[in-house]
């Protein structure tokens, strides 16, 4: 007898439905699976039938050949087991086939019969509400994460004999989300831990561009030498970006689910990332692969903050491989099995010394070489910089900036607020567009929207000519000035918008100190 049942394959962050046939003939007795397996998913074999038959089924020496459809799709992973059970005790006919057809399984069993857990649960439930599916039959410890799905009744197992209750029409719960999409998840916990704006003394220039880069999302570098509060602003920076709305909140946690890093009690993620790796990181687990491809550190940083301390000291192809996913807002890994597309549109902070022993151009304290200097700011590519919106170097503190802490300092909350303003006029700007931020213009919304007067033209040119800027370069501070402009809640871009976002520009090296920002 033939039967099929129903699971789904996940490609980056994206599932496919795959279908599970199960055809029992007779023959001598074997157990076949074919449809283009990974060695995880060969061993399906054993791991079903042992669990069938400590669940209490006795199979029937008969030849059993499961086809998981298409075969062109690489199967990985353990969560087609709980398919694969049901399509074979369809075909013994041990269970009713009236619900295969509008349910879809994701799990792993145990050889008692237990269901575990696996990885892309949120994709699979998405697609499967997608293409109609009704129910969803999950593990249990996976619940709560498919029930943020609304529209498709989503069910949680902990064993195969409750599988096949609810098949033959037993009773069953429906999961619940612990936290609705959208609702106030700790919100103002998160930014009581993350700091206060407010608790920076001085640094009003650093202050002002991590305001620009937090409404318009432009990549920022933070210079200056050690102990002038570099990582302290950086640490603060996700107090002054918004909440994830539940779209975000969506596309972060399907990221999240991929990569095994949901814990316990948290199904979604309402809070921003902020990801910091050490400058030892490889390239590989920058950008995500591996033989069985993961999302890497770009990709968990969606949506969030990647912030980079001593930028020079990471290692260069590390570095380069940045640069494709700051202009399209996503990573692409090629293995032999497939391609696999992962998002990684992240808000980059870096921070860096002026030089080799930090404390550049104080000659009293720095006895570094213009040649260590020159060699220390080389390992940061020009294209690399080229990509960077906004740096700014941050000096000592003086005393009475520090006597006077959190006096007459900007909250984080006030701050916020202006960020909120300016990225709601992104919003009504952008529509529908798949564009969300100035940072993100095309070349013809540029032109739509960063319109300026003679007066502004007759600025870019001398900067430009000044500066040798490139093609880049110049959109970019087209970009930089429209969010000041929003911030200011100008509707047109103005020379003191052109100027200011000027300043905070990494030029070429006829506007550098020593290779730094004019």
């Amino acid at each position: 007898m033939f039967s099929k049942a129903y699971g789904a394959a996940v490609t980056g962050i994206e599932a496919s439905i795959v279908r599970a046939e199960a055809d029992i003939s007779d023959g001598l007795p074997a157990f076949e699976m074919v449809g283009y397996l990974a060695s995880e998913v060969r061993e399906t074999r054993e791991r079903v039938r042992i669990a069938l038959k400590n669940s209490g089924w006795r199979l029937p020496p008969k030849r059993i050949t499961v086809n998981l459809s298409p075969a062109d799709i690489r199967k990985e992973g353990t969560a087609y087991d709980l398919a694969v059970a049901a399509a074979i005790l369809a075909a013994f006919e041990m269970i009713p086939g009236t619900l295969l057809s509008s349910s879809l399984f994701a799990g792993e069993v145990s050889l008692n019969g237990a269901v575990n857990p696996v990885r892309g649960i949120l994709p699979i439930v998405c697609e499967a509400k997608r293409q109609g599916f009704l129910l969803c039959l999950i593990p249990e410890a996976n619940a709560a994460e498919g029930a943020i799905v609304r529209g498709i009744e989503v069910v949680g197992i902990r064993t195969l004999k409750e599988m096949v209750s609810i098949l033959k029409g037993g009773r069953y719960e429906i999961a619940r989300p612990a936290s609705a999409p959208g609702e106030d998840s700790g919100t103002d916990q998160w930014m009581e831990e993350a700091g206060d704006f407010a608790e920076i003394s001085g640094q009003q220039a650093a202050k002002r561009a991590a305001e620009i880069a937090a409404a318009g999302m432009h990549n920022l570098l933070l210079i200056g030498p050690p102990g002038t509060g570099k990582t302290m602003l950086a640490s603060r920076i996700p107090s002054i970006l918004p909440g994830l709305t539940q779209e975000e909140s969506f596309d972060v946690t399907k990221v999240y689910s991929v990569a095994g890093r949901l814990k316990e009690g948290m199904p979604l993620i309402t809070r921003r990332p902020f990801l910091a790796p050490h400058h030892t990181i490889t390239a590989q687990a920058m950008a995500g692969g591996g033989k069985r491809p993961m999302p890497g550190i770009i990709s968990l940083a969606h949506r969030g903050v990647l912030f980079l301390d001593e930028l020079p000291e990471f290692r260069r192809e590390a570095l380069e491989l940045l640069r494709q996913p700051m202009e399209e807002g996503h990573v692409t890994i090629a293995r032999t099995y497939g391609i696999c597309r992962y998002p990684a549109d992240f808000l980059l902070l870096a921070a860096m010394n002026p030089c080799p022993c930090g404390y550049y151009p104080d000659r009293t304290r720095c006895g570094c070489t213009s040649g260590q200097i020159a060699r220390y700011q080389g390992r940061i590519s020009g294209p690399l910089l080229d990509r960077i919106d906004l740096s700014v170097e941050l000096s000592g503190v003086n005393y009475r900036e520090l006597a006077a802490e959190g006096t007459g300092n900007e909250s984080s909350a006030v701050i916020r607020a202006r960020v909120e303003r300016a990225r709601a006029i992104q919003a009504e700007r952008f529509g529908n567009s798949i564009v969300r931020f100035n940072s993100r213009m095309s070349q013809g919304q540029i032109a739509r929207y960063c319109a300026v007067g003679q007066e502004e033209k007759e600025l870019l040119e001398h900067a430009f000519t000044r500066f040798g800027l490139s093609m880049r370069a110049y959109y970019r501070i087209l970009k930089t000035a429209r969010t000041i402009a929003d911030l200011e809640g100008s509707g047109e871009i103005r020379t003191r918008h052109i100027s200011e976002a000027l300043c905070f520009r990494v030029t070429d090296e006829s506007g550098r100190r020593e290779g730094m920002p004019c």
